[in-house]
Order: C-alpha cells, then structure tokens, then sequence
C-alpha cells in the first residue's frame, strides 16, 4: 500500500460519524435463564433503546425478544441497574420480568406463548403521579412474587424520595394497586441494593448505605432469615460500614456466603461468616476484584456449582472473579487453594457482569482490536469464545454492541464488517507524573492510518480526554469515537486522573475535597508530558470529557491555558448549583469531592467554571441534552450568559430528548460531528465531510 502525505487532521476516514453511532453502545446485564444466556443489548438507530436478547442452549443466533417502542432500562437513581430477571419453567418456556423505561412499570413476559412473537408483556406494577413515580431495579423471581428495589418519590423534588425491598405479585394484581406490593424492608437506609437469596431460600443478603458517603465509601452487607410466608426477619448488618466499601455480595451453590470488600485498601473476595461477620481474603492482593457500585446488579464475581471446573468428588465450587489494575481480566479462583487462573483470549477489559451455566462463565468483554462483546468461558476446557453482542468477523474486526435495523444484528454485522481493522488505533498504557511525583496513568492513541502520514516536522494535535464519574475509570479497549478522530489525524490520551477506580482505595481517595485540582492537575501533567516528548503539538491540545469529564474540561480552561479548545459535554459546571439540582444519588456526593456544606459556597467560587468564566479564553463547544435529570441544562445556561460578551468563540448544541449520555443515532452523529468541526476551526485543517460548526461570541 503506498503511504502519502497529508496533514494531520485532514486524513479521509471510513469511520464516520454515522458509523461509529450505529456502532455506539455495548451489552449490559448478562443473564442466565435455565440452559439460555440472556443480556441486554442497545439500539442507537431505534431511539437509542435498549432490547432483550437471547442466546439458545443449542448455540443458535442470539435473537432479540422484545420490538420496538419496548425498552428494558430502569432509572432508579437516575443511572439504574439490571433491569430484567428470567426462569425457566417446566413448560410454556421461560417466564421473564422488565422494566420498561417509558413507564419504569414491571411488565411479565412470555416470549414462547403461542401467537407471534409471544404473549404481549403485561404491566405487574402501577404509574404514580407523585414526583418522579414508582421505580423498579434488580429484580428476582421467588415463587409467585418479583423481589427487588422499589424507589418511590413522595413529592416533586428529586430527593423527595425513599428506597425499600419489596415483593411485586405475578398475577398482575398490583398493576393497578399499589397496595398489593409487599414492602419487605423500611427505608431506614436511603439507598440499597436488591436482595440475594441463598441457594435454599431461607436468606437474603443485600447492601446499603446513607447520605453523604457514595457507595465506594462505604457499605453495608445487611443479612435476613427468609421466613416460610415471605418476610425478612432478624436482619443485621454482618459486614461493611462508614469506611468499608463492600461492593457485592453473592451465595455459593452450597450456601456459602461471599462478599467483594475493599478492608484492605483493595476490593478483593472474602468468605463472611454469616453469624460472626468473620471475613477471611480468599485472594489478598493489590487487584481490585470490584469497582464502584453505580447500579444496583453489577457483578463482578459469580460462584459456580459444587464440583463445576473440577475434577469429579471435589468440594466447594470454583469462583468466577474479575480482578486486575486498571482494567479487568476473568479469572477463576480456587477459594481453598487460593489459586486463580486467567481466561485466555484477546480480551483485555471486562464489564461487571457475569452469568453461570453449569460450567460455563458468560461476560462481557472487549479488546483494543474489538469492541464489547458477549463472551463464553468454559471453565473444564478452558476455551473461550464470543457468542453474541458482536459482529462476527474473520479479521478480528469491530465488536459491534449495537444494532441499526434489525433485531438479529445482522444489520450490525454488515455496517461493522465495512471497517478495515488497520484504521483501528493502538493504544499505549503508560504512567506520568505530575505535582508531588505522583503516578497518573493514561493511556494513549496516537493518530493512526494505513496508508497516510504527516510531514516528518509536523507535530499532531491531540486531544485528552477526562472520563465521567470522576469515581471510575477507561481501559484501553476499542473505542469507535477514539478511532473516528485517530483516524483523521488527531491523536487522543485518556487519563484515569487521582480519584479514579481500578487502582486501589488510596489512589481513588486523592480526589477527596479536591474536586477541580487534582483531576485538573493531572489532565494537564499528562498533556504537557506528551508536549515535552514530542509526541503532541504543544500549541494544538485540547481537552474534553461528559459529566464529572465535563467539568474537567471545562474547569481546566478556567485554570489554565495549556489547551487550545475543549469539548465540555453535559457537564457540572457549579458546585452549589449541582449539589441543589441534582438527582437524589448524588446529591451529597459533592461532599467528598469538594467539602463540608460550611465551606462549599467558598470552594465553588474557587473552582467552577461559572464563577471564573472571565478566565476562559480558548473556544469551546458545549454539547447537552435538554432532558438530563443529573446534570440539568441550567447548569450550561448560567455558563452561557457568563460567558455573553465576552469574545470567546463557543457554541451550544442542544438535544431534545435526550438525557445524561446521548443515545440516539442522530444525536451522537451531530456531536461527533460538531467536536470535530472545533477542532478543525481551531486547530487550523479543513474538513469537507461534516457541517462547519458555527461559534459565536
């Protein structure tokens, strides 16, 4: 192939806009439904959706269950968790329950009733008029009754609000009365995980925790015996507190209690003695075997059966683990010997959620060479392979995670078997220092094409792009948006900054009451280190980032003038607005970030972007959906008439309908679109192929 020369930024890409959102979005929630592997999967091009899918036991084509408008996502606590739950019945097929996002009702579902398609799903819940209404997440099926978290708004305000345990009957009984729902727990706890029954039924282990500390701080592992009609009796915390994270807990098939808990400055497993409380490490090391507990159902180990994996008369079942600094890799942990084999394959990042059949490990995974993918792990041979979520492809191309038309993804398939895998970037984990000597780790996608390059004394631009939470973090793993603009020329670093997740408790704590310093800081230690090197045009960074990213971004150019744009997406942009308007979760969370309410007013004007807007001078583009319940559009507003008269070039792009994280094929296109048009403007390259930006004043 012959190489040419052409500027960076101006190099003609095969990932467009319309492709890298076709494309946009990856399986949730994987499930096991008698012999069945079950997840959930988006539809960008469907309204940005979400759909059930499933795999048959005889290996056949993952299939989604559910057509349009039906969409299986919950907004407990805004952000959700599984919103499904499934069993296999002696006959008339599987018998699965949803919630449906447009009502959050529960709807039952019987996807092999005679008839098309199988019965139409029937609502087991009712509508509230009171706030935000009745909300649904983790659920369970116990007997003739649904067990999982209900979050009930009792007046209009966003934490007028209150979280129990509750049983919804089947028989649809309470789908117009309220009254038929059993409240299994008080709201003693503002926020709490949904129930996990022991293998016999007699207990339910869950999780809590209060304001102000986010569930990363610290938890609570309540334990209850389940008693013969149904109810939760002596329940008592046996694990966690104000300063022990405990990020999941899980039964073995023998009864065995486990629990995922950060005591020791890292998430690892534990076996919990459940009348004690007694905890012993099964895996002490300086990994994390958890993350932060977003959303209730995520799961990041899962026992197997008794003997499952092992040779025949062996005791205790093996453990399914993720576990790793930075990202994650799947392993399987002997609890008795300590021993803990990794999968083998490609993939080097794992979601948090994990299925087992008999022997067989389900998850979702990617890799820099593929996107998020459902993939298999049989644990007696040790093979591993990817059995849904993706595009199937000889080359090891794009793992597609999202569909464009038809439910099967074959559709998906065909848009993603148009990429050739040698405009894929690669990406360079690496660790730089920034104030103190302090390790910040990033990982770097410098500008990538097969047949074109810069001239020799031309430095790239590049952008750094600061994740959302701030409490979470990016693996290095294949990233269609990445690759949108590495493939035009423009390189990209993503920087787990001080306070992100996957590096131990210490490393997340350094963002504790410095919220705008630390993760600004670090973002442009990274930058000037690639500038430093040679590796960056020092006059052409930018930086961008969504949500708590958002904030960075924009805190940044307020601090600094390292960068010569940003991208701010629905973003926080004041700390006193954001603590007031926001959702119920994190309402408090601004506590830890940034201190006590007695200081807050003083630490807002000393950090957010509206109160030191006459310090931004580089241009910007501001991208925000118009329906975002935790980062209202308020907060861009007031940054907007801060910003009016002020001879800083900027745009506002504004989405109807949509919410905290664009989902709609054609919004993610304008706001690629849009970013790229920026930095074109800025970074002084032409570009043909998209709709110039307009900024103004």
């Amino acid at each position: 192939m012959d190489v040419r020369t052409a500027p960076y930024g101006s190099w003609p890409s095969p990932i467009d806009a319309a492709l890298a959102a076709s494309l946009d979005g990856r399986p949730e929630f994987v499930g096991a439904v008698g012999p069945e592997v079950w997840w959930t999967e988006p539809r960008p091009a469907e309204g940005g959706r979400r759909t059930l899918v499933r795999r048959p036991a005889d290996g056949g084509p993952a299939t989604s269950v559910l057509p349009e408008p039906w969409n299986v996502r919950s907004r407990v606590t805004e952000y959700g968790g599984l919103p499904w739950a499934g069993t296999e019945r002696p006959s008339g097929g599987p018998l699965v329950v949803f919630a449906h996002f447009a009502d959050q009702r529960l709807y039952a579902y019987e996807p092999d009733a005679p008839g098309s398609g199988g019965s139409a799903p029937r609502p087991l819940t009712p509508v509230s008029a009171v706030g935000g209404g009745l909300r649904w997440v983790d659920p369970v099926l116990r007997g003739d009754e649904v067990w999982c978290v209900l979050e009930e708004f009792t007046g209009p305000g966003p934490t007028d609000v209150r979280r129990v345990l509750a049983a919804v009957p089947l028989d649809g009984s309470a789908a117009e009365d309220r009254s038929r729902v059993r409240e299994l727990t008080d709201d003693r706890y503002r926020f709490t995980t949904g129930p996990r029954l022991s293998p016999d039924g007699r207990q339910a282990a869950w999780l809590v925790w209060d304001h102000p500390r986010m569930p990363w701080d610290g938890t609570e592992l309540r334990l209850a015996e389940v008693t013969g009609d149904g109810r939760l009796v002596r329940s008592r915390t046996v694990l966690g507190g104000p300063d022990e994270a405990v990020a999941q807990v899980e039964w073995t098939s023998g009864g065995g209690l486990l629990a995922v808990s950060d005591r020791g400055g890292w998430w690892n497993p534990y076996e919990v003695d459940p009348e004690t409380g007694w905890a012993v490490n099964l895996c002490p090391r300086e990994e994390e075997f958890g993350g932060p507990l977003w959303r209730p159902g995520l799961r990041w180990i899962a026992a197997l059966p008794a003997g499952a994996g092992r040779a025949a008369g062996s005791g205790a079942g093996l453990v399914a683990v993720l576990h790793g600094q930075g990202s994650s890799v799947l392993g399987v942990l002997d609890p008795e010997s300590g021993d803990l084999v990794d999968a083998a394959g490609p993939w080097t990042a794992w979601q948090p959620t994990l299925a087992v059949i008999g022997t067989r490990v389900y998850g979702v995974a990617a890799s820099p060479r593929s996107a998020y993918e459902v993939v298999e792990l049989d644990t007696v041979t040790g093979h591993a392979r990817a059995v849904g979520g993706r595009a199937p492809s000889g080359t090891g191309g794009i793992g597609a995670t999202s569909g464009t038309g038809g439910t099967d993804g074959t559709d998906r398939a065909d848009r993603a078997d148009q990429i050739d895998p040698a405009f894929y970037p690669e990406p360079q984990s690496r660790t730089f220092y920034g104030r103190g000597g302090r390790e910040i780790h990033a990982h770097v996608y410098p500008p990538h094409h097969p047949s074109l390059r810069a001239r020799p004394d031309e430095l790239p631009p590049y952008v750094v792009w600061a994740h959302g939470g701030p409490t979470d973090h990016v693996p290095p793993v294949l990233d269609l948006n990445i690759a949108y603009f590495t493939s035009r020329g423009i390189g990209v670093v993503e920087v787990n900054y001080g306070g992100s997740t996957g590096y131990g408790r210490a490393y997340r704590e350094r963002l504790r009451e410095q919220w705008g310093v630390v993760d600004v800081e670090d973002c442009a230690a990274v930058a000037r280190g690639l500038a430093a090197e040679g590796t960056a045009d020092p006059d052409r960074i930018a930086i961008r980032g969504g949500s708590a990213g958002g904030w960075t971004a924009a805190a940044s150019l307020a601090a600094t003038d390292l960068y010569a744009c940003a991208a701010v997406i629905f973003p926080v942009l004041e700390l006193l607005g954001f603590a007031e308007e926001t959702h119920d979760l994190e309402s408090r969370y601004i506590e830890g970030l940034a201190g006590p309410p007695q200081t807050l007013a003083l630490r807002s004007r000393e950090r957010s972007p509206v109160a030191r807007a006459d310090r931004i001078t580089a241009p910007f583009v501001l991208l925000q959906g118009l329906d975002d319940p935790v980062c209202p559009p308020a907060q861009a507003e007031r940054l907007l008439a801060a910003m009016r008269g002020r001879s800083v070039p900027h745009a506002y792009v504004a989405f109807e309908g949509e919410g905290h994280g664009f989902r709609r094929a054609e919004s993610m296109v304008r706001a690629l679109e849009s970013e790229l048009s920026l930095y074109a403007q800025v970074f002084g390259f032409e570009r043909a192929d998209i709709p110039r930006l307009a900024l103004s004043d």
